[in-house]
């Protein structure tokens, strides 16, 4: 059995055939998928999900970075009168994005310590999201961190080093279908890592594994991710799966 640690269930690439893909995730041994979410526009369809899928599909709550507008703070407000309102498993996705845009660099350095006090409070993770901000999101979560923060950095693409001091963090690292690509230097850095620090995701519908590249990416193709880190280190597959689950129940206590 697996974990999809990061999966947007809710994408509109899946409204023609959601409940397929779900059961197709589930057939295939996926048996947890936990939904990030994005802003106030995402948390109906998310839920919808979770109250249809109660034993599967977990919702977590937040404000992604890349949503960082003129109305954060309203969007933050959102953020915390829902998390009074129901159970959510992590605050996610949180962080920072330097690619898509630098305008709302400082509120998104707010909204991120903003939610992370929120995850302190709660006792949930954190899921980060640090696209081109690695460096910046790995020092706001140590000087944070009181030894009660945990969570993972998704869709991790950093250097070794990067690695190491996520893990000094006593956070994870996400490693989802990139692993698969030929000119992706993430093979050579899980050599070098413990399986005990890694979950694993798939970004769904985005960034989907060699052979789906290009294509629309969903929770079944976990396995594929699973394989290729088993080849990597020279493991067999079940032993990728049992870690990583047993990781991802630690983080989600659930």
């Amino acid at each position: 059995m697996y974990t999809d640690t990061h999966t947007h269930l809710y994408d509109e690439q899946f409204q023609a055939d959601e409940n397929e893909m779900i059961q197709r995730a589930i057939d295939t041994g996926v048996m947890k998928m936990y939904m990030p979410n994005c802003d106030s526009t995402t948390i109906e369809p998310m839920l919808r999900i979770t109250d249809k899928w109660p034993s599967n599909c977990f919702p977590m709550m937040g404000l992604h970075p890349c949503y960082v507008k003129e109305n954060y703070k309203a969007e933050l407000d959102i953020v915390i009168q829902s998390l009074s309102q129901r159970k959510f498993y992590a605050i996610g996705e949180i962080g920072l994005d330097y690619y898509w845009d630098l305008s709302f660099k400082e509120q998104q350095i707010e909204a991120f310590g903003t939610q992370i006090g929120l995850a302190l409070q709660y006792g949930l993770p954190i899921v980060i999201h640090s696209r081109e901000s690695i460096e910046d999101c790995i020092d706001i979560v140590r000087k944070n961190q009181d030894g009660k923060l945990s969570g993972i950095f998704h869709c991790f693409s950093g250097t070794l080093g990067q690695a190491k001091k996520i893990i000094e963090t006593g956070l994870y690292l996400g490693i989802g279908g990139v692993v698969t690509y030929k000119k992706s230097s993430l093979a050579d850095i899980i050599k070098e890592v413990p399986l005990s620090n890694i979950v694993l995701e798939t970004d769904a519908p985005y960034l989907a594994p060699v052979p789906y590249r290009g294509k629309r990416n969903e929770s079944s193709y976990i396995p594929i991710i699973a394989a290729k880190i088993a080849e990597i280190k020279g493991i067999a597959i079940e032993e990728v799966a049992s870690i990583t689950r047993q990781n991802a129940e630690k983080i989600f206590c659930n």
